[in-house]
């Protein structure tokens, strides 16, 4: 036998052995149907978000890979390096929506409530910010807001009016804008559900608002710092934030849920 000929025959057993021993077949991806099976799944968060807490005590660090900002979680799945996403209702539905693939699991993986936070012991901005909640939910301004950024009912957003009192000073805002439809750039503007209510309230307080994007886990400690006057990132309220800061009346009713590969 030739030598060429030998040494094809022993290519063809050596691949024929190693279809099996080499893992030629891909393993197939984990399948998630609930969060009961994210127990054995890798799962992306964005740092410090309750995502971030809730899947953290449920199913231990090893399970969670962390990212500094939910579309970079997200690639991650679609690139197939994690199983899943855990986050923020209506981000999911955006991030679904701009990735073909993907889809959103129809149970919550938990219910939450959105709220403003303060540095602690700040009762009187506090106050203000509730009364000023208060008003404008009752005069349904919030409701128009919902509607233009979620619900899809209202042509605008809130605009101030032309002849707004800003006499009372200034007020800084911390977020994260990266989190559509609550806070996100828009022609180089931030924009979102939060962004427009804080103007709405600041306008209520005769406040110039100036608003600050940073890491959503360097929120608290820039609102803690004096460096921000209050924080607004969809924020959930939870018992663990409570010892670092104070929340305004809660606004508004979210859901974290769990992104998956179709």
């Amino acid at each position: 036998m030739k030598l060429k000929k030998v040494i094809s025959v022993m290519l063809v057993g050596a691949c024929v052995f190693s279809m099996a021993a080499c893992g030629s077949k891909k393993e197939e991806a984990k399948k998630i149907e609930s969060a009961d099976d994210l127990k054995d799944a890798k799962i992306g968060v964005q740092t410090g978000t309750t995502g971030d807490i809730y899947c953290s005590d449920d199913f231990g660090d090893d399970h969670v890979e962390r990212f500094n900002k939910g579309a970079d979680a997200v690639q991650a799945l679609v690139k197939g390096k994690i199983d899943a996403v855990v986050i923020d209702n209506e981000p999911a539905k955006a991030f679904v929506d701009a990735n073909d693939g993907l889809k959103i699991l129809e149970t919550p993986y938990v219910e939450e409530d959105y709220a403003m936070c303060f540095k602690k012991g700040n009762t009187e901005l506090a106050d203000k910010f509730n009364a000023a909640i208060k008003e404008l939910k009752e005069d349904g301004t919030f409701d128009k807001i919902i509607g233009y950024y979620i619900d899809g009912t209202e042509d605008k957003g809130y605009e101030s009016p032309a002849d707004a009192d800003r006499s009372n000073g200034k007020l800084v805002m911390a977020t994260n804008a990266a989190f559509e439809p609550y806070e996100y750039y828009e022609n180089d503007k931030i924009v979102g559900v939060d962004a427009d209510f804080a103007k709405a309230i600041a306008d209520k307080l005769g406040m110039e608002l100036t608003i600050n994007d940073m890491e959503f886990d360097s929120i608290i400690a820039a609102v803690d710092s004096g460096k921000a006057d209050f924080g607004a990132a969809g924020m959930t309220v939870t018992d663990e934030r409570k010892q670092q800061v104070d929340f305004s009346d809660s606004y508004y009713t979210g859901k974290q849920m769990i992104i998956v590969k179709k």
